[in-house]
């Protein structure tokens, strides 16, 4: 079993970054070829999914959308006024699960694994857990 962090700098109030490419960095340093890789997202504002990254207009129409779902104003009741970013997260989720083989994330053709920043910019953590599958 193997643990770390990626950090992620945001640049933008919402955004999709990509961090394939970081998970399989992480994936790659560790001596498992073969098993699942956990990864977590601590905040509360912001998410983490999979999708399409190969048109990235698709990372401007998944935006679009949860501004349409997720009105930005609203009588909404917390004080801090991120509401609709507390509310983004919980659509997309704070966790994710993807499997490795050949010590490559197992990922379709076209998609890519995308943190969701909804309340940025800010510095983030994603913490990952690799189990192998020989467990």
């Amino acid at each position: 079993m193997a643990m770390g962090t990626i950090s992620i700098t945001t640049s933008c109030t919402m955004q999709l970054v990509d961090i394939t490419s970081l998970v399989q960095k992480a994936i790659g340093s560790q001596d498992i070829s073969e098993g699942v890789c956990y990864l977590f997202n601590p905040h509360t504002t912001a998410g983490l999914t999979i999708n399409e990254g190969a048109d990235p207009a698709v990372k401007d129409d998944i935006l679009a959308g949860l501004l349409k779902i997720v009105p930005l104003q609203l009588a909404y009741k917390h004080l801090e006024g991120n509401s609709p970013a507390h509310i983004m997260a919980s659509l997309m989720g704070a966790a994710l699960t993807v499997f490795i083989s050949n010590k490559t994330v197992m990922l379709g053709t076209w998609q890519k694994i995308f943190f969701c920043e909804f309340d940025g910019p800010r510095s983030r953590n994603i913490h990952w857990r690799i189990i192998p599958a020989n467990l």
